[in-house]
């Protein structure tokens, strides 16, 4: 499994294109904090907080994993080492892991610069360090599960279209539908009682970034992933 975990992360570093991934992600975030008018911008708001950067992570991930997800086992079947691979003196669920941890990996690599954020955050604040903590630490956390899921999601998509850019589209079709389209269901006034919000991706992740590690937040985003993982598990075997 260290093998597969290993791999995984060389061979996006390897690539150019991994680096332009992160490289995106980290421009993209530091525009909408510090350049960009909106509600974003720390500056042009005048509050010294960075709530709005997780939000704009959450988003940014709907796209930004399936990019780096979508070859996981798509290149393995086109170039046909998907047979050596499951030949490997190791199971099958191992090799999924494997692969799960080295993305989960290069998110937290990429999620490391942005820390500078938060340091010019707490340097703003009036007093300085004017600045939650707490919150600010689960919201990473929230990241973490968020990413975790577009991850699982992406393993799927990958092994079950053996195409990456079929992979790549369907990631972010599940991926729009878990962030965005139960919120539209619930904003229609013959659903809006139902309660679509807590099947979708926001509310859960905002609820950890108030500061509070609730077991409904974590169960839903560990069920999702552990769903993606298992069927990923079953079309490998049946492969």
């Amino acid at each position: 499994m260290k093998a597969i975990f290993n791999k995984e992360i060389q061979s996006f570093f390897n690539n150019p294109v991994g680096y332009l991934i992160i490289a995106s992600f980290l421009l993209m975030n530091a525009l909408l904090l510090w350049v960009f008018k909106g509600y974003s911008n720390v500056i042009y708001t005048g509050f010294a907080n960075i709530n709005a950067f997780f939000e704009n992570s959450a988003l940014l991930f709907v796209f930004l994993i399936p990019a780096i997800t979508m070859k996981s086992f798509a290149d393995e079947y086109s170039n046909g080492t998907i047979e050596i691979l499951k030949t490997l003196p190791i199971s099958h669920t191992k090799i999924i892991i494997g692969k799960f941890l080295g993305y989960l990996a290069i998110i937290a690599i990429a999620l490391v610069p942005t820390f500078i954020f938060v340091y010019s955050t707490y340097q703003l604040g009036n007093p300085v360090g004017n600045i939650d903590l707490g919150s600010t630490f689960t919201s990473y956390i929230g990241l973490i599960l968020v990413a975790a899921t577009y991850i699982a999601i992406g393993i799927f998509s990958s092994i079950y279209t053996q195409n990456s850019i079929t992979a790549f589209i369907l990631s972010i079709l599940i991926n729009t539908v878990l962030y965005f389209g139960f919120s539209a269901l619930e904003s229609l006034s013959a659903a809006s009682n139902f309660g679509w919000n807590s099947f979708g991706i926001p509310q859960h992740f905002e609820s950890i970034s108030r500061g509070v590690l609730d077991t409904t937040d974590l169960f839903y985003f560990l069920s999702i992933t552990f769903l993606f993982l298992g069927i990923t598990k079953l079309q490998l075997d049946n492969d």
